[in-house]
């Protein structure tokens, strides 16, 4: 919610991201502890803006393993589908051999 460079208020964030109060608090928090939201005063709220700088760091490590998991997802992608089609071809069976039992009007198949 904070990506697009704009200053939220907490209640803001709440009714944005549907989650409590006190849950919305405590993680604004701990990214303000850690520098990744500023926090300024404007009367009675409590404004958070993104301070995406801090996340650079961040984005640098966790892309030096991008390549392992686009290899992982790519083969847990294919792991799905060949499931799925090996799925349909058993509902494909079933669907047959119910056809067959209807046929033959003695409930057996064929």
């Amino acid at each position: 919610m904070l990506a697009d460079g704009q200053e939220y208020a907490v209640n803001e964030v709440v009714v944005r991201l549907s989650m409590p109060q006190p849950a919305v608090s405590k993680h604004l928090g701990v990214l303000r502890r850690v520098g990744v939201v500023t926090m300024v005063k404007r009367g009675q709220h409590r404004m958070y803006r993104l301070n995406a700088a801090e996340l650079k760091p961040v984005h640098d490590w966790v892309r030096t393993f991008e390549r392992y998991w686009t290899h992982q997802l790519g083969q847990i992608k294919e792991r799905a589908e060949a499931k799925a089609r090996a799925g349909e071809r058993t509902r494909g069976l079933n669907a047959g051999q119910h056809v067959a039992r209807t046929r033959s009007g003695n409930g057996e198949s064929r």
